[in-house]
This record gives C-alpha cells, structure tokens and sequence, in this order.
C-alpha cells in the first residue's frame, strides 16, 4: 500500500481519485497532497461555468463520480429538486455544485478516519519518477512520495497554425474562450467567427448569441457539421452487442468496422443505440487497431466518430437550430488557413475541404472553439514539457496525451513506471474514451485499487 501519495490537477479526474481513496477507509494512515493548481478544487475548467445554458451531454443518472455510486449526481440534485429525472440534460454548474460538496464530505471522512489531507492551491512544476518513489516539486522545495498521480485534465490551448502575430496582438483571435463566456465585453461585435463545430462551439454560440441578441455567427468547420443531438429518451439495443463486438474485434480495420456498423445500425430503430453498446468495449476494440490503423482512423474516420458519440442535449440542438432560423448563424465547410489583421477585425482565408478556389471572410471578432489539445510533445504545460524533456514520459505517436498501460501506468524508455500513474486525457491514446465521467471514475476506481493494494 502507497501511503504518501500526490493527486496532481484541481478538476473533476482528481476528485474521483481523492474520493475514492477516502472512501475505502484504509486501514493504515494516508497522506494525500493534492495540488489543485489555484482556482476552485473539483470544478475544474468543465464544470466552473456559472452559465445555465451550458449543459451536461451526458443524461443526470450517468454522472455519479464514483464507480460504486452511478447515480450519485441524481441523488444529489432530487434532494433539492424532486423533480429532476434521470434523463434529463442539467447544467453543468450544477455538477461543480455535487463534486464540490462530494469532496467536502470526503475531506470530512478522512479527517474522522486520521487520514491526511494537504490541499496545495499551486500547480506541481516538476515530477521526477524512480523506482522506489517520486519526488514532486514546487519551486525548489521538493516533496517526496510513495506514488504519484497525474489528473491535470485539459492542456493549455494553443492558437491554429496560420494565426498571424498581428491577430494574436489585436486581442480580437480568442484562443481559450472560457474567459470570454465568463466575462463577455459590454460593446457586442457585429460579425463573429467562431472556428469549430463540436460541443465546445456550442457552448460558444449559445452563450454569447444570447449576451449579443444582434451579432451574427459563422462557424466554421472541415465538414460543416454539428454534432448530432441525443434523443429525448434512452434507446436501448434490440439485441446482444456481443456479437457485434466479436466480429469487430475479430477484423480489427476501420473500413471492416464501418461495414459492421452499418450492417448493425440498419437492423435498429435509431442508431444511437448502436453506438452506445460499444461504450464500454471502446478500450478493448481501441486496443485491437495497429498503429496504422489508429492513423487512419484519426484521418478519415474520427470527425464522424466524435459528432456521434459526444451528442448535444436537445435544448442545445434546438437552440442552435433557432440561431440558424432566425439567419444569425450560417455554417461553413472550410480550413482556416489563415487569420490576419484586416482594418478593425480580421481577415479569414478558408480553404474549402477537398479543394478549390479559396474564400476571404471577414470578423469583427474569432473565438477558437477546436475542443481539447492532448500532444503533450508540443503543450506550453509547465509540468509535462518538464516530464517529457527530461524523457520520463513518452508522447503517445498520435498526439493523443502519454504512452501508458491500460491499468493508467505512464512508461519511459525502460518500461511502465510502478509508482507514477495518470487518469484522464492523459490516457486517450491508450483507452481512446478517457475524457467523460463515467470513464474517469472507473479510472479512479482503478488506481486506487492499485494504490491501496498490499
């Protein structure tokens, strides 16, 4: 058992874990250091919106934080509101709320229990793994521990390729718009272009659409597409996905697998359910493709995976739908090749997708909405440059966060580490699906099996 342990990263990842390793009331003392990084531990950038609009995509009765508890959320907010249904879409303020008063009641069990709790409100800035520990250091006071715990969630976004200096400097390119939704400026801009189509693009638009009833939108994606809403009500397969997953991973090549899908979706009434029901093989399907069929799946196949699997909640479905009607959003296929000072905005040059002639689209105002970045190679992060220059952690080739095991165990050039883990986006090269709660908190559920085995 690992008694002295670090949790590194202050959202919703982190508070799995420390909940999880206070809730098993160990027999022997923990000391638990958790550097939460500054701002609110918990809520993280996910759930520190204070903004209605901004809702969950994943139905209440699927968000409990433990593995043990599914429904834990639910529970929590039929407390207060009776009336909530486990179907329902709720805000995501309202999750900040539930993983705030879930880790103070952890806090309180592990104080009655003799358990150690150190809340550092720093970032880690460096982590040297070895055999027998890691050594976590602040500054130049080093800390050392038995085992240590990566869980720093999002990486810092970085501005596209093509974005001119002079567009940066004008403050009119938004790289990271959560500072914007939380404080938008009084004087709304007349056009805006907003570059991405996925759930954080919806966000996006229907918050500052409503703070600026008079500004047009142009959202601008490789296909032009949104993601597809969920249904009101749960489906569920007709059948056993058994077999699915059996051919699937008996054929492990993406043209194969979209042939199987269709052939499955067709036999369904909607083919949410489908998708679905490989929920929870997508590690074990993930871990069946070659490397060269992990890129091409990354190439041709992943926008449509994602806009299917990360679905709107219908209120955001038709409240972008009702932008589009009343002609305030207009939709683009195209990749920005360009951003550059024009006059008072920007200048856009798109490429269309596939080719052709290009097109010049003026803004008063970009907002970069792309979704997370996981090349830990090329992040401005503090803590992972340090761990992936000093080559105690490798990239995952695909940019998709570090190599690791599938138990969360990072590697290096000699192997896995035994006292250095990760849970989270760190893991989406290797699970794939590693970025929603109900991934994270079997993740959580999985470490701290190993932390706390004799």
């Amino acid at each position: 058992m690992h008694r002295r342990v670090a949790i590194i990263g202050g959202g919703a990842a982190a508070a799995a874990l420390l909940g999880e390793l206070l809730e098993r009331q160990p027999p022997q003392t923990l000391h638990l250091d958790w550097y939460t990084g500054g701002g609110t531990p918990a809520r993280g950038v996910a759930y520190a919106t204070r903004s209605d609009r901004h809702l969950l995509n994943v139905r209440a009765a699927s968000m409990g934080m433990f593995a043990g508890k599914p429904q834990g959320f639910l529970d929590f907010v039929q407390r207060e509101d009776p009336s909530v249904a486990g179907t329902d879409f709720l805000p995501r303020r309202r999750y900040g709320d539930y993983l705030e008063a879930e880790v103070a009641r952890a806090l309180a069990l592990g104080k009655v229990h003799g358990h150690d709790v150190q809340i550092v409100p720093f970032a880690a800035d460096a982590v040297v793994p070895e055999a027998d520990g890691v050594t976590v250091f602040r500054g130049e006071e080093g800390r050392r521990v038995d085992a240590a715990v990566l869980a720093i969630g999002a990486l810092p976004t970085q501005p596209l390729a093509g974005v001119d200096a002079g567009a940066l400097a004008s403050g009119r390119y938004v790289v990271d718009p959560w500072p914007l939704l939380a404080a938008p400026p009084a004087a709304a801009p007349a056009h805006v272009a907003v570059i991405g189509l996925g759930l954080t693009a919806a966000d996006v638009l229907l918050e500052l659409a409503a703070r600026w009833p008079a500004t047009r939108f142009t959202a601008i994606s490789r296909h032009g597409l949104l993601p597809e809403p969920h249904l009101r009500s749960t489906a569920l397969p007709s059948g056993d996905s058994a077999e699915l997953i059996e051919a699937m991973l008996d054929a492990p090549e993406v043209r194969r697998w979209l042939h199987l899908l269709r052939e499955a979706i067709a036999q369904e009434e909607d083919w949410r359910s489908v998708l679905d029901s490989l929920r929870p093989h997508t590690p074990t399907l993930w871990a069946a493709l070659s490397p060269e069929q992990r890129r091409r799946f990354q190439r041709h196949a992943r926008w449509a995976w994602e806009r299917a699997r990360h679905r709107m909640p219908p209120l955001v479905a038709e409240g972008l739908a009702a932008l589009e009607q009343a002609g305030r959003l207009h939709r683009q296929r195209g990749h920005v090749h360009r951003v550059e000072p024009d006059g008072d905005g920007l200048r856009l040059e798109l490429h269309p997708h596939g080719g052709g002639a290009h097109e010049l689209l003026h803004a008063d105002l970009v907002v970069q909405s792309v979704g997370m970045d996981f090349d830990v190679a090329r992040t401005p992060h503090p803590l992972m440059r340090q761990l992936v220059v000093n080559r105690h952690v490798l990239p995952d080739p695909l940019g998709l966060g570090c190599q690791a095991t599938p138990q969360g165990r990072l590697l290096h050039e000699g192997g896995a580490w035994p006292r250095l883990f990760a849970i989270g986006s760190l893991l989406r090269g290797t699970l794939w699906e590693s970025t929603a709660m109900p991934e994270i908190r079997q993740q959580a559920r999985a470490v701290a099996d190993q932390l706390l085995a004799d």
